[in-house]
């Protein structure tokens, strides 16, 4: 690693020989240029989040969207980390489970966790500040029972990590954040920061925040998926978004190569104002392409429930509970109706042949079935291969 000297921080030689690089702390020193474009920008993020908070008040049943769209982001955040599951290996793990069956994957299993740590810090919020210790609840939610959960859940890390290519060493990494007694001081600092609320616009300020704790780097694994929950717990605290419906992760995704390269470009150059400058765009982009599909959810529930109300009531129930269990197969819609078999059969073919619902194992016997028209709504966020570079960010330690 070179020997960095920037506005983020500055590299120092340690007793081992290695460098390690200790951040300065926040807000930046100059601080942040304020030029026409950065204010633009700002000012279409804030437009944009405005409009996803109002159209968040159209949704009939806020909870079971949010869920939804809180599933979608946890998979996304998940997949920049290299892990490999779907938004259908989700739904589909949740389905088995409620009928009794299904063990689920490492893959799913990290996905899952994702969802209720992000769950649990919202649910901690309202009685408890964002802060480290809330910092450290969700980190042990995130690796309970899964691939990090020998790496210290729960607690910052008590010896050097650092980032780079499969066998590299200390001397030969990508990047080595600070060693344990000037992590422990930067986060202390980070934590002045999270309280601040006065200094700068909240949308500069998570991203400052989001950098800044990538760059601490506290655990020994797991720091990329808090580093980006922190985005959404942060709006969520400040009432700027009251429901969870940012899919940050997206945008992160789509631009993986240049997410990693804005990161280190604050670290050897300073380049602050590049940085939130692409953050910025980041939220406008995900808040206006999350406000879209809110709007299509509200029309096509509104159209879909007009269409199953003149094919007869089952039908009409089981799409309205669709909603909540988008997989299914019959037994799950007998129980939904609380009528026989038959029935519940009759009205799953009913929306089948509708195009609502779509069998996804090609058996005959022990089918399940997708609500493909409400789930292809979240494939439309799929982000576009734009960017084939790879980047490895593996944790050492």
């Amino acid at each position: 690693m070179q020997n960095l000297n920037s506005r983020c921080g500055r590299t120092h030689t340690q007793s081992t020989g290695y460098t390690a690089f200790v951040p300065n702390p926040l807000p930046p020193n100059p601080p942040l240029a304020y030029d026409a474009e950065m204010i633009r920008l700002l000012s279409e993020a804030d437009l944009a989040l405005g409009s996803l908070a109002g159209v968040a008040s159209l949704l009939p049943n806020p909870d079971l969207f949010v869920a939804m769209y809180v599933k979608k982001e946890a998979v996304l955040s998940s997949q920049i980390e290299g892990i490999q599951c779907t938004l259908d290996d989700v739904l589909v793990q949740e389905s088995t489970i409620e009928t009794g069956g299904g063990v689920r994957s490492q893959a799913i299993g990290e996905v899952v966790n994702y969802v209720q740590a992000m769950n649990h810090g919202i649910s901690r919020l309202p009685d408890f500040p964002l802060s480290l210790r809330l910092i450290r609840e969700i980190h042990a939610v995130l690796l309970a029972g899964v691939r990090g959960k020998h790496k210290d859940p729960g607690e910052f890390r008590r010896s050097q990590n650092w980032i780079g290519p499969q066998g590299c060493t200390l001397n030969t990494a990508t990047f080595v954040p600070p060693p344990v007694p000037d992590m422990e001081k930067a986060l202390s600092d980070l934590e002045v920061f999270l309280h601040d609320r006065d200094s700068m616009p909240l949308n500069i300020q998570c991203a400052l925040i989001h950098l800044q704790f990538e760059t601490i780097h506290p655990f020994l694994d797991g720091n990329g998926r808090v580093g980006r929950l922190l985005i959404t717990l942060l709006m969520h605290e400040r009432s700027i978004l009251k429901q969870p419906l940012l899919y940050i992760s997206l945008y992160l995704k789509r631009h993986r190569v240049e997410y990693y390269d804005r990161l280190m470009d604050v670290r050897i150059n300073g380049n602050w104002e590049g940085w939130v400058k692409f953050f910025l765009r980041g939220i406008a982009e995900v808040a206006r392409e999350s406000t879209q599909t809110a709007q299509k959810i509200v029309e096509f529930r509104d159209e879909g429930l007009a269409v199953a109300r003149a094919k007869g009531k089952h039908e009409a129930t089981l799409l309205d509970k669709l909603f909540e269990h988008p997989i299914i197969d019959v037994r799950a819609a007998e129980k939904m109706l609380g009528t026989s078999y038959v029935t519940a059969s009759q009205a799953v073919s009913s929306l089948e042949v509708l195009g609502y619902l779509t069998e996804i194992t090609g058996q005959k016997r022990n089918k399940i079935y997708r609500f493909s028209r409400y789930l292809d709504f979240f494939e439309e966020l799929e982000p576009i291969a734009t960017e084939q570079t790879q980047v490895d960010i593996t944790d050492h330690e």
